[in-house]
């Protein structure tokens, strides 16, 4: 079953320029060498924390932290986080406008993404996602068990779970309605008590002069001219990403209230969102 995606009129990207070209290289480059390091790292640290440690991984997340940081400071794209951190067992929820939500994202916290299942299969991304202990899920019903226990697992783990509930990305203009099914292994018996969410808004600003969707990839949006967009801007913008108070799932009676509280905190702080 395909996941669902949401359509809207595309950007014009002018043709890249000889300047443009030159900043590619050498920031792919860059970009490449600082990622094949972490890979390396990633591999050496996982020969001793999977058996000395089992599911728990205490410092492999550090190393994707370094490594994406890394990469926002060589495409020039500043991060600006604000907000309380998340203390505890919990996982944390966020609107979806691009891709690159997930190098933002994973600059400023140590979490796991839970991704969908076509993910797995994508050449070379698919297996550095498995590597960095992406959660895959499938939009089928008949798996809702299946994945609702390996949420559980990872979660009891002490895994910091990130999650889009929209279900798909947008431009970065607006916020879709949160689906609440994935709020709903929450709510067992062994974590219920434990348990607190965090919302996280996720705010691009464009470079100046930009479209304001310029960071967005939604739709039928191809990944490789997108990415040369951003690896050959002259100028960057900047991704705001607002931590919300956490908020305890105890106190909530069902996963869709749980659902419609963290979009709320969401829309709160998106100039767009209301």
């Amino acid at each position: 079953m395909s996941s669902p995606t949401w359509y809207g009129d595309e950007p014009e990207a002018p043709p890249l320029g000889a300047g443009d070209w030159v900043r590619v290289v050498w920031r792919a480059t860059l970009v490449v060498f600082t990622m094949a390091l972490g890979l390396v790292a990633m591999l050496v640290v996982r020969l001793f924390e999977r058996p000395l440690c089992g599911m728990r991984r205490p410092v492999s997340p550090g190393i994707s932290r370094i490594v994406f940081r890394s990469c926002c400071t060589v495409l020039g794209i500043v991060v600006k986080p604000t907000g309380p951190r998340l203390e505890g067992p919990g996982a944390l929820v966020a609107n979806h406008c691009s891709w690159f939500d997930i190098v933002a994202l994973n600059a400023r916290r140590d979490v796991y993404f839970v991704a969908k299942s076509e993910v797995s299969r994508w050449p070379v991304i698919g297996w550095l996602a498995r590597l960095v202990g992406t959660v895959f899920i499938t939009r089928d019903p008949r798996a809702a068990a299946e994945q609702k226990a390996v949420f559980e697992e990872r979660l009891l783990h002490g895994h910091r779970l990130l999650f889009f509930p929209e279900g798909t990305s947008t431009d970065g203009m607006r916020i879709l309605p949160f689906k609440s099914t994935l709020f709903a292994a929450f709510f067992s018996h062994e974590l219920k008590h434990e348990m607190q969410l965090q919302a996280v808004t996720v705010i691009y600003h464009a470079p100046a002069g930009e479209d304001l969707r310029f960071y967005g990839w939604w739709g039928g949006m191809s990944l490789g001219p997108h990415l040369l967009k951003l690896l050959g801007a002259k100028r960057q913008g900047s991704v705001e990403l607002v931590y919300h108070p956490p908020v305890r799932v105890d106190d909530h009676p069902n996963r869709k209230t749980l659902a419609a509280h963290l979009e709320a905190q969401v829309r709160s702080a998106h100039p767009y969102g209301s």
